[in-house]
């Protein structure tokens, strides 16, 4: 919230075409024009992407007036704007909702597409397509998943309750179950011992985008580990079984996994089973990056990781909410 604002009087810019708007603070005493600051604040996209949108009326001030490009933001203490990908790439498979009621949504999420946007994707993430068919703008994440990953995501639908969902996943209230596919235990030069509990500290790689997990250090770190999941091989998979996949798969053994994280660090599941000597079946960063970011992404081999289940005491309601994902990793074309 700007400093000098209720939040009860503060101009809320409506929902366009199921996309939020996003908002940039301005520093004060600025003498720039509207389209200057916004083309050096996000150098990445081009000028005239800016124009377009100041000709749509998508540039709006603190107050909801819309901004043309030469308005001076002296007076300004924030703006609006609204995402939008030009030539965005369709995503060829949709999600699910496989439950609705007043408080919440939950939906399927297929492989590869994002849950809010981000990237190279903004009408085709999870949240934009749910907000335009259910016709819920207030609607909201409650947790995330990557985007290479499939399986349950829930939101809330209104705006007043969205802490207290959020709530019990930042206090860990929440039982989560994945199902992975990696090597059998026996491929790992760790001869790992199941079931287990893998805990970790968990930092940002060198890579942006990547994850690592690094020696603790008690001058550095004042924690041992800040990531920790339950892990159990529960199911081994032939050869003959990938045989029709369209994926290509070395001659080695495979075997079902179910995982349990107890935190919720980014990346964390594919980073222990890394780890472990175990990288899932699919994965593009871990233990290499082989997918660039420019690159398109393979839908014939997806990341072998799906949300499966989910539970926890519904904080308004006081209900128990216990979901199961309709969806499973297909070994089989």
């Amino acid at each position: 919230m700007v400093c000098g604002m209720s939040s009860s009087n503060a101009f809320k810019p409506p929902v366009k075409n199921g996309v939020g708007p996003s908002t940039v603070g301005i520093p004060a005493n600025t003498s720039q024009l509207a389209i200057d600051f916004l083309t050096q604040k996000f150098s990445a996209i081009a000028r005239e992407i800016w124009l377009q949108r100041f000709d749509a009326g998508e540039i709006l001030n603190a107050a909801g007036r819309v901004m043309a490009p030469q308005d001076s933001l002296l007076l300004e203490s924030h703006l609006h704007y609204y995402r939008s990908i030009r030539n965005e790439p369709e995503l060829p498979f949709k999600a699910c909702v496989i439950f609705q009621d007043d408080y919440l949504v939950v939906a399927d999420k297929p492989h590869f597409m994002p849950v809010t946007p981000s990237g190279r994707y903004v009408q085709q993430s999870l949240l934009v397509q749910l907000k335009q068919q259910l016709n819920l703008p207030e609607l909201s994440p409650v947790h995330r998943i990557d985007r290479e990953t499939a399986g349950l995501v829930v939101f809330s639908v209104r705006a007043q309750d969205r802490n207290a969902y959020q709530e019990l996943f930042r206090l860990r209230q929440v039982e989560k179950t994945y199902e992975a596919i990696a090597g059998a235990p026996e491929t790992s030069n760790l001869n790992p011992q199941f079931p287990l509990v893998h805990r970790s500290l968990m930092a940002q790689d060198t890579q942006f985008f990547r994850m690592q997990e690094i020696t603790p250090n008690a001058s550095q770190f004042p924690i041992e580990f800040n990531s920790e999941t339950w892990i159990d091989c529960v199911e081994r998979i032939t050869t003959q079984e990938f045989a029709m996949q369209a994926v290509e798969t070395k001659e080695m053994p495979w075997a079902r996994y179910l995982l349990k994280p107890v935190t919720g660090q980014r990346h964390q599941l594919r980073v222990h089973m890394n780890a472990l000597g175990l990288p899932l079946l699919g994965d593009q960063f871990y233990p290499l990056v082989r997918l660039g970011a420019q690159e398109s992404d393979n839908f014939k081999n997806p990341l072998q990781l799906l949300a499966k289940s989910i539970l926890f005491k519904d904080p308004i309601s006081g209900f128990t909410r216990s979901f199961t994902s309709s969806l499973s990793l297909k070994v089989l074309a």
